[in-house]
């Protein structure tokens, strides 16, 4: 029996912070579990405060937060505050961006991101303990190296302690890491479900395994490209964006993993097309097929069952990749589509 998946709502980028609660509202209302954010062109901590206050019914988590650009100590009293603020619905996702925008647009340092995303969890950890159990602060990682947390500093034990973190990523390195360490793990949406069953699942497995854990102890997280609509003429019109992502995404060697594992030859000319700006002619390289392998293609009616059948019970929580909610559907639509993709 596949189990109930849980379906969030994905603040759009473009939302300003004062339209966060009603945003929240009628995500609950619509029936939506959870309500979570990015980090694009807004902060993704401070809507959550927001949200929870409007719709205290609903999960709540970053997908993702930058880590590195925030030191461990920083994070962890964000996490705590909203931890505490939600009563224990908080989830902290956390990504590790790529080299150009870690130096470039945060100013930092780039070291080898996945062995420092796992001293960055094991960091966040040791903080947690100390203002937890009162424990003395103590780690020495490769990376981080925390010893001091004066009475001053510390805000003092919270109900829900046990804060879930759950890390993005791509490739084998961090589902393992995920599988070691984490309660969840964000899927990129760029994947296929060949992607997830022979490269994903089994390194979260694996990394689990190593931990004395199992697969089921990681909630995977993920968003799905959708191409839907009422008819068939607004499907084809749905369809261009789409493609236009997947091209995006496919031009880029961290996703190339995906490509290879097709045998999806078209990566070198969209990483060329996309070096000289000619972001409208990469769409062109995407043929249908690709399209319906990375995305669910289906009418509004369908495509709750097309996203469960797909699916099943690959990933516990889902959201609609860039689905805008001012399409024209009725709140009576939306709610049949949560409705549809939760059973």
């Amino acid at each position: 029996m596949v189990a109930v998946m849980k379906v969030d709502f994905y603040l759009a980028p473009t939302s300003r912070l004062q339209e966060v609660p009603e945003e929240a509202y009628r995500a609950a209302r619509l029936g939506y579990d959870g309500f979570f954010t990015a980090e694009t062109s807004h902060d993704p901590f401070l809507p959550l405060a927001l949200a929870n206050r409007a719709a205290p019914q609903l999960d709540l988590g970053t997908g993702i937060a930058v880590a590195f650009p925030r030191s461990p100590t920083i994070c962890a009293q964000t996490t705590w505050d909203l931890a505490a603020l939600s009563d224990g619905r908080f989830i902290l996702g956390l990504g590790t961006q790529v080299k150009g925008h870690i130096v470039r647009r945060f100013g930092g340092e780039w070291l080898p991101p996945g062995p420092r995303m796992r001293d960055y969890i094991l960091a966040l950890r040791a903080i947690f303990r100390a203002w937890q159990d009162g424990t003395p602060l103590s780690h020495n990682g490769e990376f981080y190296k925390l010893s001091l947390m004066t009475p001053f500093f510390n805000p003092g034990p919270i109900e829900h302690p046990d804060v879930p973190i759950a890390i993005a990523g791509v490739g084998p390195y961090m589902s393992r890491l995920a599988g070691e360490l984490c309660q969840g793990f964000h899927v990129h949406p760029f994947h296929t479900v060949r992607y997830l069953d022979e490269v994903v699942l089994p390194n979260i497995a694996k990394g689990a395994a190593g931990a004395g854990r199992s697969l089921e102890d990681v909630q995977r997280i993920t968003t799905v490209f959708v191409v839907t609509g009422r008819n068939q003429s607004e499907i084809e019109q749905a369809m261009e964006p789409v493609r236009s992502q997947i091209a995006f995404y496919a031009s880029t060697p961290n996703y190339a993993g995906i490509l290879d594992l097709h045998g999806w030859e078209f990566g070198e000319q969209l990483g060329a097309l996309s070096r000289r700006g000619k972001w409208d002619e990469m769409a062109q390289l995407i043929p249908d097929a690709v399209v319906d392998e990375v995305a669910v293609v289906a009418s509004l009616d369908q495509l709750g069952h097309s996203i469960r059948a797909r699916y099943g019970d690959r990933v516990q929580r889902i959201g609609y990749y860039a689905l805008e909610n001012d399409r024209g559907w009725s709140d009576e639509e939306w709610t049949a589509l949560v409705a549809a993709t939760r059973q």
